[in-house]
């Protein structure tokens, strides 16, 4: 099983993806790519448990094997 990731990390392999930005309106902030939007979390402190980064990039249609290759770029 995958470790957690640092929301630094987490981040930059999404704009490598090709999704911009790192918006706030209201409470949440937020990525956008052609019109879709995801919630990105801020765990204050502490890393992102692998469990919520699937289903964020499940809602970013990004599958592990992309993630993982947008890792070692």
């Amino acid at each position: 099983m995958p470790k957690p990731i640092k929301r630094r990390e987490f981040l930059r392999r999404l704009r490598l993806a090709g999704w911009e930005g790192l918006y706030q309106k209201g409470p949440h902030p937020y990525m956008e790519k052609a019109g879709l939007k995801i919630g990105v979390p801020n765990p204050h402190g502490s890393d992102l448990d692998w469990n919520l980064v699937k289903r964020i990039l499940a809602q970013a249609r990004i599958s592990a094997e992309e993630w993982e290759a947008l890792g070692r770029r």
